[in-house]
């Protein structure tokens, strides 16, 4: 299969083009081209790396061009400038969609968010829902995969802990009760968008997921920690300091620490949806749990955070 991936060369979309490459399966990575984390990505065998921005239809087109499926895994936790919720997540979509369609895609996998819903006050998950209301409008054949927190080589939530316990003695908790999640493991990811893609597999459903393992927040942490060999000390803050301590660090940070957006997130909790739609059946269900092993493996190189990590670095 010829399969086009937007935000080609982000987390999900770098695990997701491995994988379909080690198949042998064609694959078009469509990004901006700003990230660089991993450049061996641009060269896996039957791989074309297509600089474009979803802002272009007719970039799009000329990318879909022959292929049979798109995954759609653009999207932003935090608005930057021009690069805001509504340019990304609802024209952006509104944009591959166009282009889907007069290219002859036979089929597009959304990625969205776990709790993503109209009408809620936050702008990235009311963007994330109206993304899905195109798709599902779209006339294309769809699968919308609505996952919580998700774990690898590359995320953000592990190599952002690291950082944080390499550079700070304590660690405030959102909220002054438990939080809870069930991380995803990327790599259980993966093999839901590739059954969704190659194999055919949840044609036009909506659905959740969630990692096999429910763990509060603090437990989640505690277990990285331990891997790291760190002892900070815990203690909870309310809500609003996150919220503030998010406005500063995007701001600030090329990649905040916390954005808004994920403290919204997290001060929900990350283990239900929050509209109906379908579960995953039993064979697709994520089996990785959030074992020291897979924190192991998903760490980045220790380090603390440090003048690199802010803007005014250039």
């Amino acid at each position: 299969m010829k399969i086009a991936i937007t935000g080609g060369t982000g987390f999900v979309g770098r695990h997701l083009a491995r994988r379909l490459a080690h198949e042998g399966h064609e694959v078009v990575l469509i990004a901006r081209g700003h990230d660089h984390r991993d450049e061996s990505i641009r060269s896996l065998p039957g791989t074309t790396f297509v600089a474009a921005s979803i802002d272009s239809g007719t970039d799009l087109q000329n990318a879909f061009a022959g292929c049979d499926a798109v995954a759609h895994c653009a999207g932003i936790n935090r608005e930057l400038g021009a690069q805001t919720y509504r340019r990304i997540h609802i024209e952006g979509t509104r944009n591959v969609v166009h282009a889907a369609k007069a290219s002859g895609v036979e089929k597009i996998v959304l990625m969205s968010f776990l709790r993503a819903r109209p009408r809620c006050g936050s702008g990235y998950h009311e963007s994330k829902w109206e993304a899905e209301e195109i798709v599902r409008a779209s006339g294309i054949d769809y699968t919308i995969l609505k996952p919580g927190v998700i774990y690898g080589l590359g995320d953000h939530m592990l190599n952002h802990l690291s950082h944080a316990l390499h550079t700070f003695p304590l660690f405030a908790l959102v909220g002054m009760k438990p939080m809870r999640v069930r991380p995803i493991a990327i790599d259980d990811l993966v093999e839901i968008i590739r059954a969704a893609i190659v194999g055919k597999r949840l044609s036009r459903e909506t659905v959740f997921v969630l990692g096999p393992e429910e763990l509060t927040l603090e437990s989640a942490v505690r277990r990285v920690a331990g891997v790291l060999d760190r002892r900070p000390l815990y203690f909870p803050m309310p809500v609003w300091f996150h919220y503030v301590m998010g406005w500063i660090c995007e701001r600030i940070m090329k990649v905040p620490l916390v954005s808004l957006a994920q403290v919204r997130i997290l001060s929900e909790g990350v283990t239900e949806p929050s509209q109906p739609c379908n579960p995953l059946p039993h064979e697709l269900l994520p089996h990785t749990a959030f074992t020291e092993t897979q924190i192991r493996n998903g760490l980045p190189e220790p380090g603390s955070f440090g003048w690199r990590d802010l803007r005014l670095a250039g």
